[in-house]
């Protein structure tokens, strides 16, 4: 009796011995660069890690295993392997990575705005899409963006009565703002406290630290000493400090009460922040309502204004683009004071640009990470728990394998296409895509279009004296958002006068 059992729990063992054998040799590693140890691949990365990243899968492939630190990290950079990532397997990876860096400061709001997918941030995100991200609320908007528009073109006419150079980057960034900021938050620069030139800068400096990767994130044990060392956790410090400020600038101004009776979105938190109203499995907190408003500011300003300087900047790279948008524009509209939204619904030429704009240039050229909570395959590669997953959107973009001609501006490659930027066409993905798909996508395509769309009806566009159109320069900005790292110099001619 003792030998038989002996040998059935010898032939058991055995049997869970092959099937382990098995399943580790079907278990296939991503193809990966070699690294150093302890820091793994981080010295392959340079100050723009998406083109870094996308020089790299070059030789390597479009799934490439490499390790930051101490985290192993998948990056995918073909429109293909992103469709398995953010449809197929969505909700094996929709989660995101306890970020060790923005966690460490005093101020923990940002951790919760990275925070985990869980039923929390979903009635958050349902939250803001109904109250603030709405096709019907985004429209209601709409007279906060006319008012905002006419001061740009008041202010470029007046560049143009003398002759002189605007810089188009810098009146970008403050119509983004001034139009966020009123829609989303009941904020008028004007006559308050808040400076909307200072808030600007902050802005721009959360952009760069965010984007900015970080040695306490990937070494979670001591690389809070590099981060120190090299400045940047002072840097991260300052700006979550300085929005703080703004923030609780801006709560104040609420709570006065003098907005003429009209409740906006800010005033909605802090009314369910008095209410200690549950939403998901916690109350509604100070952190949790500036970690909102961060997400807010990220999606609402980033996008639109990093967006309208590429679009000029490749159509005064591309002469003939900008002769046959400009031409549809001024045909289709004839002789008035400003587009409308609805105007822009004929407008099919300007949003083949944009499209082509956001192909060589999305705003988040990485998807923010996700992180792994249960094993799945991507082209027959295993991509184990806990495991960062970057979607690289810059080089879908210029995958020859999807587009011909890559790196050439051409906006007619969208004629008679079905490829559009709502997330499900993985050639293109501005917004990203599927459970954490960026909710302000309708709000920053709007704002993008009614932008363009009236500088390009308003004014020519010339070059500074002395400078040439091979002068235009594409160099990006480090940060979480690809911007031109030099601003777009332009001189305006007014085209019509009203």
């Amino acid at each position: 009796m003792a030998m038989i059992w002996f040998l059935s729990s010898l032939l058991f063992l055995s049997c869970i011995l092959l099937a382990a054998l098995k399943r580790r040799k079907h278990q296939r590693r991503p193809p990966s660069p070699p690294g150093f140890p302890i820091i793994g691949n981080l010295h392959q990365l340079g100050e723009l890690p998406h083109q870094s990243l996308w020089k790299l899968s070059k030789k390597y492939g479009p799934v490439m295993l490499l390790k930051f630190g101490s985290i192993p990290t998948v990056i995918v950079s073909s429109s293909e392997t992103a469709k398995q990532v953010l449809k197929i397997h969505d909700l094996h990876c929709c989660s995101r990575p306890s970020l060790a860096g923005p966690r460490a400061l005093s101020y923990n709001y940002l951790d919760i705005a990275f925070s985990p997918f869980n039923d929390y941030w979903k009635e958050l995100r349902k939250m803001c899409v109904q109250e603030l991200f709405s096709p019907k609320r985004v429209l209601s908007f709409q007279p906060i963006r006319e008012e905002e528009i006419k001061n740009l073109i008041d202010s470029v006419s007046e560049s143009a009565s003398q002759k002189a150079i605007v810089n188009l980057s810098e009146k970008f960034i403050a119509f983004t703002v001034r139009v966020t900021c009123k829609a989303s938050f009941g904020v008028n620069f004007q006559g308050t406290v808040l400076n909307s030139d200072r808030f600007e800068k902050l802005i721009h400096d959360a952009f760069l630290f965010l984007g900015s990767f970080s040695a306490s994130d990937y070494f979670p044990n001591g690389g809070w000493i590099i981060d120190w060392l090299t400045g940047l956790q002072g840097q991260r410090e300052r700006s979550v400090k300085d929005l703080d400020a703004f923030y609780e600038q801006m709560f104040d101004l609420h709570n006065q009460g003098n907005k003429q009776g009209v409740e906006d979105f800010v005033d909605l938190l802090l009314k369910l922040e008095k209410e200690e109203t549950v939403i998901g499995y916690g109350k509604l907190t100070r952190n949790h309502i500036k970690a909102i408003l961060m997400n807010v500011l990220i999606g609402g300003i980033g996008t639109a204004a990093i967006t309208l300087t590429w679009a000029m900047t490749e159509l005064m790279r591309n002469p003939r683009a900008m002769k046959k948008v400009q031409s549809e524009i001024r045909n289709q509209i004839g002789n008035k004071s400003m587009i409308t939204l609805d105007d822009i619904d004929q407008l099919h030429y300007l949003k083949m640009v944009i499209n082509e704009t956001w192909r060589l240039h999305p705003p988040a050229p990485l998807m923010i990470p996700r992180e792994v909570i249960s094993e799945f395959e991507i082209n027959d590669y295993t991509i184990p728990v806990k495991t960062r997953l970057y979607v690289n959107i810059w080089a879908i973009g210029r995958d020859p394998n999807t587009w011909k001609d890559p790196e050439e501006f051409l906006p007619e490659r969208f004629i008679n296409s079905n490829i559009d930027a709502k997330g499900q066409n993985f050639e293109l993905l501005p917004f990203g895509s599927g459970r954490r798909m960026c909710p302000a996508m309708y709000m920053g395509t709007t704002m993008v279009e009614f932008g363009l769309a009236n500088m390009l009806y308003q004014f020519d566009w010339k070059l500074p004296e002395g400078m040439v159109v091979e002068d235009i320069d594409l160099e990006e900005s480090p940060g979480l958002n690809a911007s031109k790292k030099n601003e777009l110099l332009l001189v305006p001619v007014k085209y019509l006068d009203h």
